[in-house]
């Protein structure tokens, strides 16, 4: 029987046609830990590596309470990095103090917080405990990546959904040290076992040892698939790239690994022989489990040589050598298309899709396989008619991630601090708009922060007329990887479907791939719960979400059946309500500040004297410069962005130089500095 319901939630007011068992589940999904400390569980730091202080936190009106904010800090998405009783006891690399202490993860800028209700092991923002299959990881959220704090005179701003500063890539680098350091050291290997032991989850020294051997293993393979050309530092990270290979990593079956080791280009000569090869393969199914990915790897590193090792990973996975700045959330569930380049739409299933592809990029546990017969998951997923079907079980909390992009809703832009970061010259501000209207507006909107019915038009140019670095747009439509367990699937991509050959376009991969993830039920959950939580995540999908299928706007290349990806080769510019707090900026963090960003790029002919975008400067510090927005950049021994490398190119987005073409083919005379500084004081209002 079908009984009409009223409810309201914290996220939303909805009247819905639901059984009763279906409403039970959503109410209990949507309960708050009710918190009370105003700093929101954020500790303090006197002084760190690069002289940042700052003795009281503050937050700003985002539409956020607290409990808002440590919900969104606190709510696995399905992430396992390691087992959590590892990552609680485990040391530094040639140090008996703990990997998890505050200044080591301040270090890396991942922000601090204090035991609370929701975080009784006081982890760092966006550090949580995920449950799997009966065992217990430490993980990743996305607060992690979209948490933001700014420091100014002692104060520590903290940002709700603003980029982070966080240095993933080091932090997995020496976590990897720290393992293996744990591993060859007897002495830091028996204080591990035995604090791992006393936390109670392993009954044995060598359960604990085999695990420290397959993590070991698991994150050193990682950190190998993802080499890249340039560092990324802190404030940004390659993740499409490294979610593509994740992606590839899975998508590798049998068939695919027989090729590859019996290439003699990969292999040299003619390749591995069959008894070799058997070896490698033993008890291997069609599609590997974890375990026996495990074993493959720890005998191919023990049978290859280096150079054999490397030709097949070059061959497998692309680099991930395209570091960007990590998105502000604000406004993220209006927009109609997402990340930097438009990749993904945010219609229907596509906003969940999204959040599938970052859990699979920070160690969602993916136990893909293949089954006979066709499942109600398996028709949603687009999978082709065939015997065999592929589940896409995961450790990925789809159900979670439905709660969070609702909770996301009330999120708004903060708006500039005037008692902390000084007063708005408005008289300056008031000629500043008029610039803004003139040099800014036709790609950036102004929009309402605060109208729940506001919509964000991502503005799409096409990547030669803005004049950005093309790395990471290029990588989008260029990468190819194994179709694997996919192949011969269909995949719909706007202008028509493509059918995945041996090699396929990763973002058709990754669609297909996220697109199952989402329609797959949660493995981990009892039966009626699985089902519950299945239903209203696809219906609220379909229902709550108020975005609809359309055309990207702007200046970019159109997809065609002969190219389907053109149009990712192009940037997207959106509303720039917050923009105060999101430095460094350009999709790749390669301008350092606001100011830095009205200005040219110095090219060769230019005079020595004239002001212009800094080719070096220091990326790290928290520190706020409210005269020329941004992050303190000079004068500390931060990392380095060199703009000269590949991928870190500061040109581009000209147009208040008189460098850039407007839409409409005019070039602007250059601003002066008076009107740079007028402009400027304006876009700390928005």
């Amino acid at each position: 029987m079908i009984v009409k319901y009223y409810f309201v939630t914290s996220e939303n007011r909805t009247i819905f046609f639901i059984p009763a068992l279906l409403l039970i589940a959503m109410l209990s999904s949507c309960k708050l830990i009710p918190e009370t400390d105003p700093d929101r569980g954020a500790t303090t730091v006197k002084q760190d590596q690069f002289d940042d202080s700052y003795t009281t936190i503050k937050y700003l009106d985002q539409g956020w309470d607290i409990a808002d904010s440590l919900w969104f800090y606190t709510t696995t998405q399905g992430s396992n990095l390691m087992p959590y009783d590892f990552f609680m006891v485990l040391e530094q690399s040639k140090k008996s103090e703990l990997f998890r202490t505050d200044n080591n993860m301040n270090f890396y800028r991942y922000l601090p917080q204090k035991a609370s209700t929701a975080n009784p092991d006081a982890l760092p923002v966006g550090w949580v405990k995920d449950s799997y299959m009966g065992k217990e990881y430490i993980g990743l959220t996305c607060a992690a990546c979209h948490t933001a704090q700014v420091n100014y005179n002692g104060v520590g701003i903290r940002i709700d959904g603003g980029p982070a500063n966080a240095d993933m890539e080091s932090i997995m680098k020496d976590i990897a040290k720290a393992l293996k350091y744990t591993q060859r050291n007897e002495e830091a290997r028996n204080r591990f076992v035995k604090n791992v032991l006393a936390r109670g989850s392993y009954k044995s020294e060598s359960e604990v040892l085999d695990d420290l051997k397959r993590y070991t293993q698991r994150l050193i393979g990682y950190i190998d698939i993802n080499r890249s050309d340039v560092a990324y530092g802190y404030a940004r990270l390659d993740a499409f790239g490294r979610i593509y290979n994740r992606v590839l990593e899975h998508l590798v079956n049998e068939r695919v690994l027989r090729e590859l080791l019996r290439d003699g280009k990969i292999m040299s000569e003619e390749g591995m022989s069959e008894a070799d090869y058997k070896k490698i393969v033993q008890n291997v199914d069609q599609i590997m489990t974890g375990d026996q990915r495990d074993s493959v790897v720890s005998r191919l590193t023990q049978t290859l040589d280096g150079w054999q090792l490397g030709r097949l990973r070059n061959k497998l996975f692309n680099k991930p050598n395209a570091p960007v700045s990590y998105p502000f959330l604000w406004d993220i569930v209006q927009h109609d298309y997402v990340q930097w380049n438009g990749l993904v739409a945010n219609a229907g299933l596509e906003s969940l899709g999204r959040n599938v592809g970052e859990v699979i990029g920070v160690f969602g546990t993916l136990d893909w396989k293949e089954e006979k017969g066709f499942s109600i998951s398996t028709i949603i997923g687009g999978q082709a008619p065939a015997s065999k079907k592929v589940r896409f079980d995961s450790s990925i909390n789809v159900h979670n991630l439905s709660r969070i992009e609702s909770h996301l809703q009330k999120l708004q832009s903060p708006q500039w601090p005037e008692d902390i970061l000084g007063e708005i010259d408005k008289d300056r501000a008031t000629k500043g708009r008029a610039l803004f209207n003139e040099y800014c507006a036709s790609c950036h909107a102004n929009i309402n922060r605060a109208d729940p019915d506001r919509r964000i038009v991502a503005h799409m140019s096409r990547v030669s007329d803005v004049g950005t670095d093309p790395v990471m747009a290029g990588n989008s439509t260029s990468y190819k990887g194994f179709s694997g367990i996919l192949r011969n699937q269909y995949v719909s991509v706007g202008v028509g479907d493509i059918l995945l050959d041996q090699e396929a376009p990763v973002a058709a991969l990754l669609t297909k791939a996220t697109l199952n993830v989402v329609a797959t039920p949660d493995p981990d959950k009892w039966f009626f719960e699985r089902w519950i939580d299945w239903i209203v995540d696809i219906a609220t999908a379909f229902i709550q979400n108020k975005i609809s299928p359309s055309i990207k706007q702007g200046n970019y290349d159109p997809d065609t059946t002969a190219n389907p990806f053109a149009s990712l080769s192009a940037y997207k510019a959106r509303a720039l309500n917050g923009i105060w707090a999101t430095a460094p900026y350009l999709h790749n963090g390669s301008v350092p500040t606001l100011y830095d960003l009205l200005l040219p790029k110095k090219r060769e002919g230019d005079p020595d004297d004239g002001e212009y975008r800094p080719d070096q400067f220091e990326v790290g510090s928290r520190e706020f410069d409210p005269i020329k927005v941004g992050l303190k950049n000079s004068g500390y021994d931060g990392f380095t962005f060199n703009t000269s490398l590949n991928g870190n190119s500061n040109a581009g987005h000209e147009y208040a130089s008189g460098k850039t073409a407007q839409l409409d083919g005019r070039i602007l005379k250059p601003l002066t500095k008076e009107e740079r500084l007028d402009l400027l004081e304006y876009l700390k209002t928005l």
